[in-house]
């Protein structure tokens, strides 16, 4: 049990940001964050939604809107798959289309390897389902 106690600290900090990361747009304008409890705020710092730790993504009532599995699949509300995230950082539309990536550094890139914004610190299966698939 007490093995138990050590481990789970470490499995959440490894999924949830240790403190607030913003998030920019291609021009580094701040456009978001994602704090430690995982809530997903606006540039003014409302609060839009949240990441939990079994990989949900929820609207800023609490309903389910999409999810992240272990694998990398993006699916949507009704569990529908609708992209994913490689290890290497390759986002993938439903088909296996690349969209673009997100590089360790946090970077974020199109298809074409265009910056189209940063989330540093941000895991990155968060921050693919940010630049990506918020809208969908």
């Amino acid at each position: 049990m007490k093995i138990l106690y050590l481990i789970l600290p470490v499995f959440f900090c490894i999924h949830l940001p240790l403190a607030a990361q913003d998030v920019r747009d291609k021009n580094g304008i701040k456009t978001g964050s994602v704090d430690e409890k995982g809530n997903i705020r606006d540039k003014n710092g409302i609060k839009e939604g949240a990441f939990d730790k079994d990989g949900n993504i929820r609207d800023k009532n609490g309903i389910k809107q999409s999810t992240i599995d272990d694998k990398g699949a993006i699916r949507d509300k009704n569990g529908i798959k609708i992209g994913s995230i490689d290890k290497d950082g390759t986002v993938r539309d439903k088909n296996g289309i690349k969209l673009g990536e997100v590089c360790d550094d946090g970077t974020v890139r199109d298809k074409n390897g265009i910056k189209i914004g940063s989330a540093k610190d941000v895991d990155k299966s968060q921050a693919a389902w940010l630049f990506f698939f918020s809208g969908k």
